[in-house]
């Protein structure tokens, strides 16, 4: 674990788990916020202690109920999807071969997969510039960094009403890919419209 800055009478304690300062602006934000902020990225087996707040934005592990049970802060998760759709891995590719909203959200991690109360949301429109799978990603990476931004000082004094997901929605592995998808800069367009013949053509088969 890693101190990022070093601040006398912080207004809040921050373990911000995921992407460093060098992959998100956030914690550059939260450190202009007046908070001390520690960085981690490796898995975490024990509760989280010592903190106000933990922050997940970009973290590669899943936390164990034991960790969520017994940490004594409130821990938030940015995901970009429109929860509860697209849950779990590659929501941005979900939106669009199943034709859910696209949007990003901010919500309080539970012992599910994305599936925590909701805080914060945004729906997103893609501009008909953004036309691959990377453009719309970074849309919705601008996107959610811009919402945290807006909401930074709600989040650190935890003045949120959080709001229960209303229906299941939908969840994805990484695996759950299908077979064939050529890559993050294929055109959607084309490439749903392609992996919709193979798809119909292996349920034919089967």
């Amino acid at each position: 674990m890693r101190q990022v800055n070093r601040i006398e009478n912080p207004k809040r304690k921050i373990l911000f788990l995921g992407y460093s300062d060098t992959e998100t602006t956030l914690i550059d934000s939260l450190v202009s916020a007046e908070a001390e902020v520690w960085h981690e990225s490796a898995p975490i087996s024990k509760e989280i202690t010592g903190f106000d707040l933990c922050i997940s934005f970009g973290y590669r592990h899943i936390l164990k109920p034991n960790v969520i049970l017994y940490s004594n802060c409130p821990i938030v998760n940015l995901h970009i999807s429109y929860l509860p759709w697209n849950k779990g891995a590659h929501p941005n590719f979900w939106s669009f071969f199943d034709c859910t909203p696209s949007g990003v959200s901010i919500h309080l991690i539970d012992e599910g997969v994305d599936t925590g109360p909701i805080l914060f949301q945004k729906y997103v429109n893609f501009e008909e510039t953004e036309v691959t799978f990377r453009d719309t990603y970074n849309r919705l990476f601008f996107e959610i960094e811009n919402l945290f931004k807006e909401r930074i000082n709600q989040i650190m004094e935890m003045n949120f009403r959080p709001k229960p997901q209303r229906r299941a929605g939908t969840y994805h592995r990484k695996r759950d890919l299908p077979a064939g998808f050529t890559g993050w800069d294929a055109i959607i367009e084309q490439e749903i419209a392609r992996l919709d013949v193979i798809v119909n053509e292996n349920q034919i088969k089967g």
